[in-house]
């Protein structure tokens, strides 16, 4: 078992990592940084409506782990590293970790899934996972936050495993980026696309946080994707070559340039304004395709951006996904079933915690 550290120093900790994942002067103008919402709370963050819901969403998610740690994506993805990944971070947004807090064991249960499924090339994939690196980008996430959150205890056996799994899971993100700079669902670098772009990008920016090496050079080449999918709407199309705007791949397309180190720019006002104008949460927000996706993305951006952005979004998002609550305590999610939605509905209810070191700028 891992063992931890205080919260404090692993927040001091990645935001020494985050000071260096940055872009290049050449790819990115200095501009003063905006204030985010890591340090200035909306009035009524937290709420007891709020805590209910999560600690119901809890329950019922830790209920629906299978007995080998993971979490499955439904009848249509079966037992899956990425979805296990984003489940686990829903727990550690709450503060457990192994050996810590209520729901630890069910942490380290899914750690040691997710390790179980690492191939010789660094990929996390199940050997049926169909466009394996949104799986590979969210379990790599989860590595990277979990490392960073518990790195420097004792020098046990596990974490020794979970560092070696964590660099070469960065190690296949870089070198399958392709030459304009983005992803696509296999490993390989041929085409890409930035929905799959910013799962890697947020997985190379937890592992820098943590520690591990990211070559800037990635980076800044990703950057040049993202920008140059942005659409004149302030939107973002899905690939180059293709597509109008959408705002979940829009919320992706900022949240991208956030990760990357990015927090002063025109491109992410314009792309905070299109949200802002098609997705606000609300009396006639519907749920659509993409809803949670689209929203663990556009919360943090909201976040990430502060001010007006935050204290206008979060309430308006929390109460919507308090009200979207089954009876069971999950979320439904059509496409990729109820494990899925619940984890991503709960991350986004817990942004006001300030748990995760993903958060942090």
């Amino acid at each position: 078992m891992i063992d931890l550290r205080s919260f404090a120093s692993a927040a001091h900790f990645t935001l020494v990592g985050a000071a260096l994942f940055t872009v290049t002067a050449a790819a990115q103008p200095v501009r003063p940084e905006a204030p985010g919402a890591e340090n200035t709370a909306a009035a009524n963050e937290i709420t007891p409506e709020l805590d209910r819901s999560i600690s119901r969403g809890l329950a019922a998610l830790a209920a629906a782990q299978h007995p080998d740690g993971s979490w499955d994506g439904g009848t249509r993805y079966g037992r899956h590293v990425g979805i296990t990944g984003l489940a686990a971070l829903a727990f550690m947004a709450d503060g457990h970790l192994p050996g810590r807090g209520e729901y630890g064991d069910n942490v380290q249960r899914a750690l040691e899934f997710v390790l179980s499924h690492v191939t010789e090339t660094g990929l996390l994939a199940e050997d049926t996972s169909h466009g394996p690196m949104y799986g590979h980008g969210f379990a790599t996430l989860f590595l990277g936050e979990i490392y960073g959150m518990t790195a420097g205890g004792q020098d046990t056996a596990l974490a020794a495993r979970l560092h070696e799994t964590l660099v070469k899971a960065v190690r296949l993100i870089v070198q399958s980026q392709n030459p304009d700079g983005g992803w696509r669902y296999n490993p390989v670098p041929y085409d890409a696309d930035i929905s799959v772009t910013i799962c890697e990008i947020m997985a190379l920016r937890a592992a820098r946080n943590a520690g591990i090496e990211v070559p800037k050079s990635t980076i800044d080449r990703a950057v040049e994707y993202v920008r140059r999918c942005q659409n004149p709407d302030g939107g973002f199309k899905y690939q180059l070559t293709s597509g109008g705007s959408a705002w979940p791949r829009s919320a992706a397309g900022v949240a991208s340039l956030y990760y990357s180190g990015i927090y002063d720019d025109d491109a992410i006002d314009r792309g905070l304004e299109y949200l802002k104008d098609s997705a606000m949460p609300g009396p006639r927000s519907r749920p659509g395709a993409h809803y949670f996706y689209g929203h663990y993305y556009a919360v943090q951006c909201m976040y990430l951006a502060g001010g007006e952005h935050w204290q206008e979004w979060w309430p308006l998002i929390r109460d919507e996904l308090i009200s979207r609550q089954t009876e069971t305590g999950l979320w439904t999610d059509n496409h990729a079933g109820s494990s899925y939605g619940s984890a991503m509905a709960l991350i986004i209810l817990q942004m006001p915690k300030r748990y995760l070191p993903i958060f942090q700028k």
